[in-house]
């Protein structure tokens, strides 16, 4: 089996000389090249015809979201950015993925040899869900597709009913499409985004202005409310509890499950523990197998569970998990995800 080829882009020598340790040092992937910037990068590109680049952003000639940008038009091929931990990086990282890069990886903020080493599980793991990512190119200077709009629904405003939902590499996009779908008056939603706790509240701000939904990075014991999605900030656990009539939300910090914190299993179990036929369960694009068994849990528990389809997934690792499990009643297009969460919600159990 041949090995996945790795590109390195970045103006740190530091950075590539670690990076590529850390990438040799796997058994099935190995650097190829490596470029201090993306001038550089472009004729390399072409010489070793690397499966995945891992990009910095702040470069010299050229910064990494032009490359990106004009790379995603012109030869669309797997990306992961390498960002900073500073907020203006949180956003530059968060419009990258917009742009079409597959993931990113958060350099350390202090000792960069020794935190990049610390990062090199998920390093690995990153550039290996990369190389397998359905990768589109992006037509920034075509025609823009109309963003969508909210589903029309007369079902809504429910106390009773809450949506789950889990996603990992990819999920920043599917989130976003499949919120701007929502109407304002859906139930309450609780997502569990694999996601760096330095980038939850960036994240949930940008959605919350795109959506006809209040979006918010989650807080311990708040009363979850219609209309309102709620974010597992990056550092906790996002579980739902109940008391009285109403549903809160709850954060923990207990051990990482899946090597995740937050997990999508954490959140699945406890919605099939209190929600159980109240509950709708979805699972978006990510590597791994997080949230198939307690999406399980809550099919068994009576809530009505979907999973996005391989075509429109960019990773289908945890859906393939889920519909392998037999978890998922439901595998749908991510454009027609809305719909059906919306269709659940609006019957009598």
């Amino acid at each position: 089996m041949s090995k996945i080829k790795v590109l390195i882009i970045d103006d740190s020598a530091l950075i590539r000389s670690v990076m590529k340790e850390i990438i040799n040092a796997q058994a099935d992937m190995e650097v190829v090249a490596q470029a201090p910037d993306p001038v550089a990068a472009r004729d390399l590109i072409k010489q070793v015809n690397p499966d995945v680049l891992t990009l910095d952003v702040e470069m010299p000639r050229m910064n990494g979201l032009e490359f990106l940008e004009k790379l995603m038009r012109l030869r669309p091929m797997p990306v992961v950015m390498v960002s900073s931990h500073t907020e203006q990086g949180n956003e530059v990282t968060l419009k990258a993925l917009e742009l079409g890069a597959v993931d990113f990886i958060t350099k350390p903020r202090l000792g960069v040899p020794e935190g990049m080493n610390e990062l090199s599980l998920e390093i690995g793991d990153k550039i290996r869900a990369a190389a397998s990512a359905h990768v589109r190119r992006h037509a920034l200077n075509q025609a823009a597709p109309s963003a969508p709009r909210p589903l029309a629904g007369q079902f809504l405003h429910t106390m009773e009913k809450l949506i789950c939902v889990g996603s990992s590499t990819g999920g920043t996009e599917a989130l976003k499409e499949c919120l701007m779908r929502m109407p304002a008056s859906s139930p309450g939603m609780l997502i569990t985004q694999h996601m760096p706790e330095s980038f939850t509240a960036s994240f949930a701000a940008r959605l919350d202005g795109l959506s006809a939904m209040t979006v918010k990075e989650a807080e311990h014991n708040e009363r979850v409310l219609p209309g309102h999605a709620y974010v597992a900030p990056g550092h906790s656990h996002l579980l739902v509890r109940k008391s009285g009539a109403f549903y809160y939300t709850e954060l923990s910090r207990a051990e990482p499950v899946n090597r995740h914190r937050p997990s999508v299993d954490v959140l699945f179990q406890s919605a099939a523990r209190v929600l159980g036929p109240h509950g709708v369960g979805v699972i978006l694009t990510g590597m791994g197998k997080d949230g198939a068994q307690g999406m399980l849990a809550m099919r068994h528990a009576g809530a009505h569970t979907i999973a996005q389809d391989e075509a429109s997934c960019v990773v289908y690792g945890m859906p393939k998990a889920a519909v392998e499990l037999g978890a998922a009643m439901e595998v749908v297009p991510l454009p027609d995800i809305a719909a059906r969460i919306l269709d659940r919600v609006g019957r009598k159990n």
